[in-house]
């Protein structure tokens, strides 16, 4: 039986005491928040105040709420004057005063809880011990302590790691871990990453590790890459740093707001709690598809997506010269004059009057929508002018023809006003203008692999996944449309934001770079990925590829991730050797636990009987980690009969597409696996999975690493090479 922590009590109670000021605390937000509700009234400028004052009381509120999360999860002890005294730091997801305003939780996000994560033997950082909690909500179960130097704090030798519950691990023969160990709170870590899944992706705030501090509190300007093979905890490190930032630089961070971009909906849903669960709920988490609006997309799956062709070459960044061109194509000068008539006489507008208009306009606006109203202007005054009546002038000729057909007709063949929809989908929907706007660009069979039928109106067109940074890049030159008076709606521009993190990067095309680049107000950015695991249709072969389209005012940095927290060593092996194969070269990650068995490796008949293996494997599976969160992630066109063969079989299960990871066995479609993580994974039919994608053998390594404890692949074709 595991002996009691003699601290156990005391730091119980403390923790009790911690959770009445948190109670405390909010009582008195409310009640403040109460007084100014009831004062409605006062100056434009006391109403300004006091709604300001009331929002940041309602974000306090918010903070407050902790939900099921633990507020205190360790404690660090300050070596103080005298080698024998110490000052003690109770580490917490926010902070916590007293009445007296005494700190009683010091926010982990604090310059003083930094060595709660970097102090090492060598480095202690003037700290002499180092506490870490196990706790379920309020209930402390556990304590592991690390020692530095020499300081005595009263340790007997049955101290350290002790709790009252079966089967947490201790950190070895010794009750107190070495404080040289190459991980930080060893037990509780695993203790961590031993719980089951959820189906959502939870913070690290009290397992997080050297490295990834490093990296959560490295500076914030220019862009730092995160490299981080499978399990580094790449994501959740890029999300507490955002939380981070915003508790350091919360002014002008919180104005200018933060920026997350996933690769999918699904994996959105996945990650969508860390932030609020860290106290910022205010940060945008989106897909690239949400930045572009008034437009409708493509479900995965549905009918005319982009050709693997045409989807690659809308990613290359010369597409962009091809909308410029095709922009400029629709700058153009009448072929010939146009005579109207008006009053008792005519009107004139010469073809070479036109061209010195269009001339003049493309040198003077650096947006299309923008010369709209200086071309109008110049019509109206080429028109006035070639009439004979002095008192007629370009108000007179603006009010004759500006609403009639003639008059528009001239504009818009000399200058439409354009939205990016309507500039792509005359583009696309023409072989003629394909042809004309690759002049210098792209050879004729390129640009004519773009063409698609065109639909009757521009609100029927479903756009793909390949078209949303096109669509972003026509408005950067377009600009918004001419509202009322021919002004222009800024509030239509593109939104900047201090901080943008991009998780998967490693999947994103240079046009897609550079959307999210435009974004991006002071060029912050914090880039996360693996080289290893890009299966887009531009795939970089390192990280200058990606970093030649981000934001240059200060130099990038570059930090990897080198210990795989949450994949067994005995997975990581069978997809180290796909990842050799895959990406010569690249390091992958050290597994820091063995898991309880190795991946299973199970062969079908024949492909008929694939699916029925497959649903009695998942039952296996179920019995050999009860109440886990499985995955069956499989090739997408093999989802359908997969789900078959489960309902028949009796087994509930959800589509990650549809009900994300909510449910206790999930249908995974490879194509958006990638960041996702279960409790135990079968993946059906590798060798489909490596011929259907083009970077196959990558997407196959990708689907072997989403496991934290539990591995079967079932396949009734042979094996790719490096898994037989």
């Amino acid at each position: 039986m595991t002996q009691q922590h003699p601290d156990l009590a005391d730091e119980q109670a403390y923790i009790d005491h911690a959770y009445e000021c948190l109670v405390a605390s909010r009582s008195a937000a409310l009640r403040i928040r109460n007084m100014t509700e009831a004062d409605q009234g006062g100056t434009f400028q006391a109403r300004y105040e006091r709604n300001t004052f009331d929002a940041a009381i309602v974000k306090r509120l918010e903070e407050l709420d902790l939900g099921d999360a633990s507020l205190v999860f360790g404690r660090i002890d300050r070596v103080a004057e005298s080698p024998d005294q110490f000052e003690p730091f109770h580490i917490g997801r926010l902070a916590i005063a007293d009445e007296d305003r005494e700190p009683v939780v010091v926010d982990w996000r604090a310059p003083v809880a930094e060595p709660f994560y970097r102090a090492t033997g060598r480095e202690p950082m003037g700290i002499a011990r180092r506490r870490h909690f196990v706790i379920e909500g309020r209930d402390l179960l556990g304590i592991e302590d690390e020692l530095f130097g020499d300081g005595h704090l009263g340790l007997g030798d049955d101290a350290g790691l002790a709790n009252g519950r079966d089967g947490l691990r201790s950190a070895g023969d010794g009750a107190v871990v070495a404080a040289d160990s190459g991980l930080r709170g060893y037990s509780t870590l695993l203790a961590s990453i031993e719980r089951g899944r959820t189906g959502t992706l939870g913070d690290i705030v009290a397992t997080i590790q050297g490295e990834q501090d490093e990296i959560i509190r490295s500076p914030q300007h220019g862009v730092l890459v995160v490299q981080g093979g499978p399990g580094t905890g790449k994501t959740v490190v890029a999300l507490h740093r955002a939380a981070y930032l915003l508790y350091t630089h919360r002014f002008p961070l919180e104005d200018q707001g933060v920026l997350v971009i996933g690769p999918n909906r699904v994996f959105l849903r996945y990650i969508e709690r860390v932030l609020p669960s860290l106290g910022e709920a205010g940060v945008d988490q989106v897909v690239l598809a949400d930045l572009v609006k008034g437009v409708s997309y493509l479900r995965p799956g549905d009918e005319g997506d982009d050709s693997p062709t045409a989807a690659r070459l809308k990613g290359e960044e010369r597409m962009s010269e091809l909308i410029d061109n095709a922009i400029t194509d629709r700058e153009r000068p009448l072929r010939e004059d146009v005579v109207m008539p008006f009053g008792a006489g005519y009107v004139r507008l010469r073809a070479a009057d036109s061209a010195r208009i269009v001339k003049t306009a493309r040198r003077r606006f650096q947006r299309h929508n923008a010369g709209r109203r200086y071309v109008e202007n110049e019509v109206w005054g080429v028109l006035a002018a070639s009439q004979r009546d002095p008192e007629v002038g370009p108000k007179q000729i603006k009010e004759a023809f500006r609403y009639t057909d003639e008059g528009r007709s001239i504009l818009d063949a000399m200058w439409p006003v354009l939205t990016p929809a309507q500039l792509l989908h005359d583009l696309f929907g023409s072989k003629a203008l394909l042809k004309l706007a690759a002049r210098d660009v792209m050879s004729e069979t390129d640009a004519l692999a773009l063409f698609r039928p065109r639909s009757e109106s521009v609100d029927e067109v479903r756009w793909t996944a390949s078209d949303v940074a096109l669509l972003d890049d026509a408005f950067d030159v377009l600009g918004p449309k001419p509202g009322k008076g021919g002004k222009l709606d800024e509030s239509e521009e593109i939104r900047t934001f201090g901080h943008i993190v991009i998780d998967e990067v490693q999947d994103l095309t240079p046009m897609q770079l550079k959307m999210a680049t435009r974004r991006s107000l002071n060029g912050s950015m914090t880039i996360v990925g693996d080289i290893a695991q890009a299966t887009g249709p531009l795939a970089p072969d390192s990280w200058d590829d990606v970093l030649a389209h981000l934001p240059d005012r200060k130099p990038p940095r570059v930090i990897g991730l080198s210990v795989g927290y949450r994949i067994p060593g005995q997975i990581m092996e069978l997809a180290n050797r796909v990842a050799e194969v895959a990406t010569p070269g690249l390091r992958a990650p050290e597994s820091v636990r063995i898991g309880e068995a190795g991946p299973s490796i199970v062969r079908a008949d024949s492909l008929d009987s694939l699916p029925g293996l497959v649903a009695r494997e998942v039952v296996t599976m179920s019995e050999q980690i009860a109440g886990a969160s499985l995955g069956v992630v499989a090739p997408d066109g093999m989802l359908p009969e997969l789900s078959e063969a489960l309902t028949e079989a009796g087994i509930n299960h959800g589509s990650a597409t549809r009900t994300g990871l909510d449910s206790g066995v999930t249908l995974v479609p490879v194509s958006v696996v990638k960041g996702l993580e279960l409790d135990g994974v079968i993946v059906v039919e590798p060798s489909r999975i490596v011929s259907d994608i083009e970077h196959g053998m990558r997407a196959l390594y990708v689907a072997l690493t989403r496991s934290t404890q539990r591995l079967t692949v079932v396949h009734a074709d042979d094996l790719p090479e490096p898994m037989r």
